[in-house]
């Protein structure tokens, strides 16, 4: 009783100390608040702006004014330009998936006079690149005339973009300018003036129209256009940037090589997309897109891939974008699907053939022109680049078009008013054999563990099933699904508690949210084990990797109990200092977070910067000689699900009153150590393996299985033996009835 006193101060203590954190989150909670009830940007930070700092001669600020909103600057009663926010005007969103927010200063003549980063998550930026090399970047913009692209003048812009940092860089520069250009228009700078609104019939695409067409057929009519670059092009487009470093380094070959011959449709509208990817496929694609939203499909072939690797580590393809007006559009993996080939008739075969579906809420319009540009790089210095850009400009063919009754246009904006379905279900129809398959592993779980008594008593069955589980959950879960739980998700959820609370985010991951929702069940019946041991796939990981050690006679590690002990309050301070951070600064915890290697090893598999990676493998080498390092003595969501743990209503683990006194099998055997030597099982620190119920059930192990079997035994070879003695004096009694005794004789 004593120990298990003793077991629990640690908790108490660490009970404490977040309820102390929690009260300090209370303190620093209203301004967090306060931000996020803000959807405008320049509101947050006008405070914070010097006029001398943001704009050079300036002495002060004149009052917010517009919407979007500006604030005018001036020297003395001279009005010397504007101030404005990009993400304000322009979608600023970057490789992260969160907007850039830059502070822009504009002068009367549509001459950017400053840019400020303001704020941002990107991780590149926040844990690789110094900030000081993108802020050099984005002084190249102080005197950028901004009137030369409103008026289509400026042809030959290039991008200083840092190795490492393409699409932040891109982004910032994007939106830098297209934001530039809706101020100096809405405001009149330099004498430019407003865009004039389209006038005259409204289109829309003809559904109706979805016949067949052949491959040539679709290039004659322009409903596939085609981009294609030579060597000798590219080089001449370096030659004519001046950059010495990238001439010096040109593409090597027959000047009527072919870079890239790269092909475009908008295989939304019925008769192209019907044709391009066939059937099936077309239908498919039908049944992923959201009311509104459209798709491309792009083709090439040549030596350069519009693909790249970014997508690879970090989701997102850097080499091309989609461009609309003031729109620009940059594909995640999850808006993309590779395919094998293109399904119309006499179309030759593509290295790469790929499908994108652009992200319905950036409105989109497929019968307005558009542009897609690549990007063309080549490195001039150890962390630098040199961009070219090339376009392909397409246009759907007017006989995709129909004219947009005034009834039909009404109908439609209802349509997307209010009537539409929210993105989270959409979300969660498009992945229903994903939530199919996890809820029947789930469900499998489940029935495990309900029914662990029976299943302990077979320990070859118990066995397989588990390792059979963590590979489902290594390679479905984790290296395919990306279902990996991280403290960030908790700390997020918890600086949503306090600044606003919205299901619809938590919703639009369905795996994930699935996850979420059992482990807050199972954390009342069995505490962390059941997620922690069966359903983390960096924890599978680790114990598959161990168990292959074992095959391969690696030794096994036991540090003394009194350091062990000691080491499993790490991760409690490690995830208390992360929920500290998060209340003050939620960008502070997600660098820290870094702390977990789910990121590095689950999520981008290994293909990341090398000290990610190492610290990725140092854990997993450490995790062949001590089982579950990680989890024992670093993990903060471990610890993060220990604590709610603690309100389990069941104890399900049984136990011998001779566990611990004499008996110490279970405490020399259990996988992380969570058996104290006293016998009694530290449910903070279970893994809920089973090992020491499939034991407790062994009667070749356990020493009390082991007395009663003997027992059982005894007796019923006393019975056996009892039984014999009866069967012989009756035989003898039936032969001297019978007289079988007397003749023998």
């Amino acid at each position: 009783m004593k120990s298990k006193q003793k077991a629990a101060r640690p908790f108490v203590t660490i009970a404490r100390l977040l309820v102390g954190f929690i009260l300090l989150g209370g303190l620093i909670t209203p301004l967090s608040s306060a931000i996020a009830d803000s959807e405008l940007v320049l509101p947050r930070f006008v405070s914070e702006l010097n006029p001398q700092e943001v704009f050079p001669g300036a002495n002060r600020l004149g009052d917010i004014e517009g919407s979007p909103p500006v604030i005018p600057v001036f020297k003395g009663s001279e009005q010397l330009g504007y101030v404005f926010v990009n993400s304000d005007y322009v979608n600023s969103t970057g490789y992260s998936g969160q907007p850039i927010h830059m502070v822009i200063a504009l002068d009367m003549q549509a001459v950017i006079r400053n840019v400020i980063l303001l704020e941002h998550h990107e991780p590149i930026v926040l844990i690789g690149i110094p900030e000081e090399q993108i802020v050099a970047v984005l002084d190249k913009y102080i005197g950028m005339n901004v009137a030369i692209f409103a008026s289509g003048l400026e042809t030959d812009h290039q991008v200083d973009a840092v190795s490492g940092a393409t699409v932040t860089v891109m982004v910032m520069d994007d939106t830098i300018i297209r934001s530039s250009i809706k101020v100096a228009r809405a405001y009149g700078l330099a004498g430019l003036k407003p865009e004039r609104k389209v006038t005259g019939p409204v289109y829309v695409v003809n559904q109706d129209l979805d016949a067949d067409q052949d491959w040539i057929s679709l290039i004659s009519d322009g409903s596939v256009r085609r981009l294609k670059i030579t060597l000798d092009e590219v080089n001449a487009a370096f030659e004519q940037s001046g950059n010495i470093p990238a001439i010096d380094q040109p593409e090597q070959g027959p000047g009527d090589e072919s870079f890239i011959e790269l092909y475009a449709g908008l295989v939304s509208v019925p008769s192209i997309g019907r044709s391009m990817l066939g059937g099936p496929e077309y239908s498919n694609l039908k049944g992923k897109l959201q009311p509104g939203q459209q798709a491309i499909m792009l083709a090439a072939n040549g030596r350069y891939s519009f693909k790249g690797s970014g997508y690879v580590r970090g989701g997102i393809f850097d080499r091309f974008q989609l461009i609309q007006g003031d729109i620009s559009v940059r594909f995640h993996d999850y808006h993309h699907k590779r395919l094998r080939r293109i399904a119309a008739d006499g179309a030759t075969d593509f290295q790469d053939v790929d499908l994108f579906r652009i992200p319905v809420e950036l409105g989109f319009d497929p019968t307005l022109p558009w542009q897609l540009e690549l990007l063309v790089g080549r490195a001039t210095g150890p962390t630098s680049k040199a961009f070219q850009t090339f376009k392909l400009d397409y246009r759907l063919p007017n006989k995709y078009l129909q004219a947009a009754p005034v009834l039909a246009q009404t109908s439609q904006e209802a349509e997307f008013s209010g009537a539409e379905t929210p993105l989270w279900q959409k979300m969660w129809l498009s992945k229903i054999p994903h939530i199919v398959i996890l809820s029947l592993a789930l469900m499998v779980l489940t029935v495990i563990f309900f029914f662990q008594d029976e299943l302990a008593r077979h320990p070859k069955l118990t066995d397989r099933i588990r390792v059979g589980f963590l590979l489902f959950t290594l390679f479905g879960i984790g290296f395919y699904a990306n279902a990996q739980l991280s403290v960030v998700n908790i700390l997020t959820v918890a600086n949503a508690v306090v600044s606003g609370f919205d299901w619809e985010y938590f919703l639009m991951e369905p795996s994930i949210f699935i996850l979420w929702s059992s482990v807050a069940a199972s954390l009342l019946l069995w505490g962390r084990g059941a997620f922690c041991g069966w359903l983390c796939p960096f924890g599978a990981l680790q114990e598959l990797l161990n168990k292959l050690g074992k095959i391969l006679k690696i030794p096994q590690k036991r540090l003394p109990w009194g350091l062990h002990e000691r080491l499993w309050a790490l991760k409690y301070i490690v995830f208390l200092v992360l929920f500290g951070f998060s209340l003050h600064s939620l960008e502070w915890a997600e660098r820290l977070a870094e702390v977990e290697p789910f990121k590095t090893g689950i999520i981008l598999k290994f293909m990341r910067e090398w000290p990610y990676v190492l610290f990725a493998v140092v854990l997993l080498i450490a995790g062949l000689f001590i089982e579950r390092f990680y989890c024992r003595y670093i993990c903060p969501l471990g610890a993060a699900l220990a604590i709610p743990g603690q309100l389990r209503i069941f104890k399900w683990l049984k136990r011998y009153k001779d566990c611990g006194e004499p008996c110490q099998r279970c405490y020399n055997d259990c996988m992380v150590g969570a058996i104290h030597p006293e016998g009694n099982i530290n449910t903070n620190e279970c893994l809920y393996c089973l090992h020491c119920q499939v034991m407790y059930f062994d009667s070749q192990v356990c020493p009390v299985m082991i007395q009663k079997r003997e027992k059982r035994e005894r007796r019923e070879a006393r019975a056996a033996a009892s039984n014999n003695q009866n069967l012989t004096q009756m035989v003898i009694d039936i032969k001297a009835e019978t007289g079988l005794v007397g003749d023998k004789k």
